[in-house]
């Protein structure tokens, strides 16, 4: 009977770590800002400058998401934007800069993606002829 319990609680163990190992793998990388700074600064290989351009385009998607949200959220709001006595910022204005605010960090995120892009290109090119 022992047995049989220990077996249970082992499988579900085991389900439960796979799941979670699957949640893990799922999520994109987020690194704080001296772990960036220090990537930017050491990245020479191909290799790294492609890890740098996948986080940045991961980044990117998230701020445009995040700016779709907001935008829908401003037309919403827009629909009932009071007399000229409200007081600021009436909630419309913060769905507004919000999403402008969104819309500029993806495009910023897409220029940093792009420049890393370039490098692991450039880099990748002149390992191939000076290979040859």
């Amino acid at each position: 009977m022992k047995s049989r319990v220990y077996v249970a609680c082992m499988a579900i163990a085991l389900a439960a770590g796979s799941v979670a190992a699957r949640a893990q793998s799922s999520a994109p990388v987020q690194y704080s800002k001296a772990e960036l700074n220090q990537m930017k600064q050491e990245a020479q290989t191909s290799r790294q400058y492609e890890a740098l351009a996948k986080y940045f385009r991961s980044r990117q998607q998230d701020f445009e998401q995040q700016a779709q949200t907001e935008k829908a959220e401003w037309e919403r709001r827009s629909q009932n934007v009071t007399g000229p006595a409200a007081k600021y910022p009436r909630p419309v204005d913060s769905a507004k800069n919000l999403y402008e605010y969104y819309a500029y960090e993806a495009q910023q995120m897409n220029h940093e993606a792009a420049y890393y892009e370039s490098q692991e290109t450039a880099h990748g090119e002149s390992l191939a002829s000076s290979a040859k």
